[in-house]
């Protein structure tokens, strides 16, 4: 099977990534960190979330983040829980707001405290309402191929979810191993299923690694058609209310792999090495990135910018 010749990559970094280290950056610090990534040819970008700040303080201040953040030649996604997460969003400027909801019971209430049905209740509200202001709306279900408390996810249930939340009016479904337990062939039986009710053009993917597996099933999905791929500078983040839950895939392994095999990506390589570097150095953390490791092996630390022992010229993706 072939792969899209083009795939988008959403940088979730700033909010699915900070979220869960332990280093609270100022909204000054996001946004430089927004910026870097923007220089880098990332044009989706998760900005923040306004959710309580009680229960996620590191995204605390987010308004102050998308003030200060670029906004040319990029769209900023923000998470929001409820009506008043919305107004808060719109009062902020976001270009574009998330839901998020689950494929499974038990992660939801525990997640949100709610059920999956009340979620989507909740969320066709949200939507509904930030589409007469004009604002894009997608969509998340996490869980989808395991759940923390109750182990395996059936794949007709995230189906069921994703087709709600279309139907909602989300433009697109990401569809979320959080706690990526995931292999390449489930993942693709997974998307085969959604697959069934949502156009492939509005499903992406979105795979913390865990277990390794990260890559493997993003290719495994690209070979089914998905051209729209989550993923976290330096592999910063996991998920607070998912026990186990490693980092997101790294935007650097998933960008080096897709150059490696022809696929169009608009970013720059090192330019968003250099946005890691930066990051890590203000979470005082390596990059979980193998691809940044690979690079720092050359260069003499994890948290610096690329040096000039890149690869030779003629290692390309025909070699």
């Amino acid at each position: 099977m072939s792969v899209p010749a083009n795939v988008s990559i959403v940088e979730v970094g700033p909010r699915d990534g900070l979220q869960n280290e332990k280093v609270m950056l100022s909204p000054q610090i996001r946004a430089e960190l927004i910026s870097r990534l923007a220089a880098a040819g990332l044009s989706r970008i998760e900005a923040g979330s306004f959710v309580s700040p009680t229960a996620v303080p590191q995204m605390a201040h987010t308004d102050e983040t998308l003030a200060l953040a670029p906004r040319q030649n990029v769209r900023l996604s923000v998470l929001v829980p409820n009506l008043r997460g919305l107004a808060a969003a719109l009062s902020a400027g976001a270009d574009e707001i998330a839901v998020f909801a689950a494929a499974s019971e038990t992660f939801s209430k525990r997640n949100i405290n709610c059920s999956i049905e009340e979620s989507l209740t909740r969320y066709a509200k949200v939507v509904a309402e930030a589409r007469r202001y004009g604002v894009m709306a997608r969509g998340y279900i996490s869980c989808v191929l395991g759940c923390p408390y109750r182990g395996e996810v059936d794949s007709g249930r995230v189906a069921s979810v994703a087709s709600a939340l279309l139907e909602m009016g989300c433009f697109e479904v990401s569809l979320g191993d959080t706690i990526g337990v995931g292999a390449p062939l489930p993942a693709r039986r997974m998307v085969e299923r959604v697959a069934r009710v949502a156009p492939l053009d509005k499903i992406a993917v979105h795979f913390h690694d865990t277990y390794g597996q990260a890559l493997a099933n993003i290719f495994a999905c690209l070979e089914v058609g998905v051209s729209v791929v989550d993923s976290s500078v330096a592999g910063l983040g996991g998920c607070p209310f998912a026990p186990g839950a490693a980092g997101n895939v790294a935007t650097e392994d998933v960008v080096y792999m897709l150059e490696r095999m022809g696929v169009e990506t608009g970013v720059s390589l090192d330019r968003l090495l250099e946005a890691g570097a930066f990051a890590c150095r203000e979470l005082r953390r390596a990059p979980a990135s193998r691809v940044a490791q690979a690079y720092a092996a050359r260069c003499g630390s994890p948290t610096e910018a690329p040096c000039d022992a890149d690869l030779p010229e003629s290692f390309d993706a025909t070699d």
